[in-house]
């Protein structure tokens, strides 16, 4: 699998004979026609800079990421242990682990099978690496998208016509107007656009799921009693993943959602990408994921 890291910059990390102090790695997972370039972009060269060692996968059939003989990548369950599996070889220590759209899926299927400490997950399989928090950005609820595009359908069917275009017949990548309605703000330049757009075409050489199989299976189990802080992260402009499916995730993991003002959908790539990280570590540090500064 393609796992993208930038470790923390020396000066700025937080050294501490306590460990309980120094900043848990940050662990990315992206969403379907992404890969792990959407969070190297701008948030892992900002995070690791403020001292976070960041680390992005590539889901299998996605990015660098090998791909399987089969018509779809996997499961949220197979994802999920594949997440793990790089969490236990790779990162070497519990981390916040952020999804984004159906990676923060994956991340609620991960959720629901953590370990409660190190000693408990050392083997491949269930339970999952233990983890230091989570965060759900602009994440597809706990139910899946159904009831999404079936809202969208009845109050908004222009908009779903459109979104279904874009992202059903994938013609984000041959419109530029789609790809930027479907993504990102009308504020962003157009060369970033075009830019993004070329990434996003060539990111997904297979679905990352059977999406009849794997809505036969929602919604995901809770998560356990000893369930890490789960921060629910939204965007006002999102017109991928509405208000509702945002206070549906929120609901679900008992917190209240943080909605960024006049944001899209790919928080972590559009013009307000800084104040969005700064929103995720401020949230972390209040619900002691990570240190407070």
């Amino acid at each position: 699998m393609e796992v993208l890291i930038r470790l923390a910059d020396l000066d700025a990390k937080v050294v501490s004979a306590n460990a309980e102090q120094q900043l848990p790695p940050l662990v990315f997972i992206h969403g379907s026609y992404h890969a792990a370039w959407c969070w190297d972009d701008k948030w892992m060269p900002y995070l690791s800079a403020l001292g976070f060692d960041c680390f992005a996968i590539s889901i299998l059939g996605q990015g660098g990421s090998n791909v399987p003989n089969a018509p779809v990548a996997g499961t949220i369950q197979s994802h999920a242990a594949d997440v793990s599996n790089v969490i236990r070889q790779l990162v070497g220590r519990p981390p916040v682990l952020v999804g984004h759209s159906f990676g923060g899926l994956i991340v609620q299927a991960y959720l629901a099978d953590v370990a409660k400490d190190w000693e408990s997950s050392k083997d491949e399989g269930t339970p999952f690496a233990p983890l230091t928090g989570a965060v759900l950005a602009c994440s597809v609820p706990p139910t899946g998208n159904m009831e999404l595009v079936k809202r969208y359908m009845r109050t908004r069917p222009i908009l779903s016509v459109k979104i279904t275009l874009s992202l059903a017949a994938k013609m984000f990548g041959s419109s530029l107007s789609l790809c930027r309605d479907s993504f990102f703000s009308p504020q962003l330049p157009e060369a970033e656009v075009k830019r993004y757009q070329a990434l996003l075409r060539d990111s997904s050489k297979i679905p990352l799921f059977d999406l009849r199989s794997l809505n036969a299976s929602l919604p995901v189990a809770k998560p356990p009693a000893f369930c890490p802080p789960v921060m629910v992260l939204g965007a006002a402009d999102d017109v991928v993943v509405d208000d509702q499916g945002v206070r549906e995730t929120a609901e679900f993991f008992n917190t209240l959602p943080v909605v960024l003002p006049s944001m899209p959908h790919d928080i972590m790539l559009d013009l307000g990408w800084k104040d969005a990280a700064d929103v995720m570590l401020q949230w972390l540090a209040t619900h002691g994921a990570i240190p407070k500064q």
